[in-house]
């Protein structure tokens, strides 16, 4: 039985909510931009390429523990590859922005 702790700690997750995908065109975006097919993305989360097309389409959402880790890809990508138009503050050596 989980002690009173872990259940707080997961109601506390489910009131901060589940972080959001990108947009399906986003998704895409990102692994074009990083120069990765979608069978690449399919091998590392093991799954299909068909899977991932389908993810990118918005046709499926990926489910856990895949949604987890296609979406720490996505965010790494996202940091590499900003949308076009974003623009990221440069971090200063001298620790002023």
């Amino acid at each position: 039985m989980p002690s009173e702790d872990e259940l707080f700690s997961a109601v506390d997750a489910l009131l901060k909510g589940e972080p959001q995908m990108p947009p399906p065109e986003e998704r895409a975006r990102l692994r074009e931009a990083a120069g990765v097919s979608q069978a690449r993305v399919a091998q590392v989360l093991s799954t299909s390429a068909q899977t991932v097309r389908n993810w990118e389409a918005g046709r499926s959402e990926p489910r856990p523990p895949r949604r987890q880790a296609y979406l720490r890809l996505l965010e790494g990508w996202a940091a590499q590859h900003p949308a076009p138009g974003q623009v990221q503050t440069p971090v200063r050596d001298d620790g002023q922005e």
